[in-house]
């Protein structure tokens, strides 16, 4: 076949009988969606495995304690601190999950935020340029609120510099202070933050650059205050317990074997329907190309620091189906554009010739080494 490999010299010998140019159109066919038929069976499988061998885990909205607390973008919306978002559009958000408010907003088009405030719905607009904001690369990681929650600390992050063997690392600015995994952080300067989120905004207010600074805690019974000397950013580099469980109430949906592929099936269903929706919008405009295109640098950039198998089989199955998804766009020198090529021929009984093959699967190359040059391009300009 006429392929990347532009074997053009056996294309001039009479074909075959155990050539793929010598089958039926319909084989060929067959042929040729069947790398993304297994990269779409294989998504969907890990996905029915997962919910097999973790069910879904999850909080209830009707759970959290103290409601939400919004990012910088959030108080733009209207989102105020304890606010419960409980629906985007038409859409019931029953369980916390900002990630697919935020999918909604810039894929769907949702432009309404219902929350609950003091007990009574109360609903907030989203703005054209809120959501053009939210669909930026830079903001990939940016969400409308986070949940509110007691600054319990959690983890402290060294600060490390040099590469492999000749990194040098130093504690937290909080580690060095005396504060301890488990203390439970609860004023700043003498000002009263219940919250994680009202010592993150406390410490944000305060001028940039490293100082001084007193932090209160509570450690068992005992009320401390520590002083702390914080980084060149300003931060003291503790953060609070990421497992919510620990802080709420969860919830588990357990799926036997066979209940586990209708729940795969629908939630590969739902990604490729996010994922159609997005290419949809970057081919209208309504999302820069240049802010969702990426390389090898932005994948690996998706996959935790620390091993997890949970988020390791999440983005195996993501990456499948995005595979499976683009290796089907009617481009030449891709499946599907040999796929468009083949449909035509099933359809009219013509069958191009091998010159126009030829140049049609070079002129895909060429567009696909240049869109990966663009993407590598584009991530590599991030970095700085």
């Amino acid at each position: 076949m006429v392929d990347e490999s532009f074997d053009t010299e056996q294309m001039k010998e009479p074909p075959q009988p155990w050539e793929f140019r010598s089958k039926p159109a319909w084989q060929r066919l067959i042929i040729m969606i069947g790398g993304v038929t297994v990269n779409f069976v294989l998504g969907f499988f890990i996905y029915s495995m997962m919910f097999w061998t973790w069910g879904d885990k999850y909080l209830p909205t009707e759970n959290i304690t103290w409601g939400v607390q919004p990012d910088s973008i959030g108080q733009v919306i209207g989102i105020q601190p304890g606010d419960l978002v409980v629906a985007v559009d038409t859409y019931q958000l029953k369980r916390y999950n900002p990630g697919l408010a935020k999918t909604h907003i810039v894929i769907d088009g949702a432009r309404k935020l219902t929350v609950q405030r003091n007990g009574q719905p109360v609903e907030l607009t989203i703005s054209p340029e809120v959501a053009e904001f939210l669909s930026l690369n830079k903001n990939k990681d940016v969400m409308l609120y986070s949940l509110r929650q007691p600054f319990t600390v959690g983890h402290m992050q060294e600060t490390c510099k040099g590469i492999l063997f000749w990194k040098k690392c130093e504690p937290a600015p909080a580690e060095k202070a005396g504060i301890q995994l488990g203390d439970r952080i609860i004023g700043l300067n003498g000002n009263p933050t219940p919250y994680f989120g009202d010592f993150f905004n406390g410490v944000k207010a305060l001028p940039k650059g490293e100082k001084d600074i007193q932090v209160q805690l509570l450690r068992g019974a005992d009320t401390m205050n520590l002083a702390v000397h914080t980084n060149a950013d300003g931060k003291i580099l503790a953060s609070p317990i990421m497992d919510l469980s620990k802080t709420f109430e969860m919830k588990t949906e357990d799926f036997s074997l066979f209940q586990s592929f209708p729940k795969g099936w629908k939630k590969m269903s739902a990604f490729l329907g996010s994922q159609w929706k997005a290419y949809g919008k970057m081919f209208s405009g309504e999302i820069k190309v240049t802010e969702s295109l990426g390389s090898f640098i932005s994948i690996g950039g998706m996959f935790s620091s620390e091993w997890d198998w949970y988020s390791f089989w999440n983005l195996t199955a993501m990456l499948s189906l995005v595979l499976a998804f683009i290796n089907l766009l009617p481009i030449p020198a891709l499946d599907g554009g040999h796929v468009m090529f083949l449909l035509f021929e099933v359809l009219t009984g013509k069958k191009p010739s091998d010159k126009f093959m030829e140049i049609a699967t070079m002129v895909g190359f060429v567009l696909l080494i240049s869109l990966m040059v663009f993407a590598l391009g584009l991530d590599i300009s991030r970095l700085f």
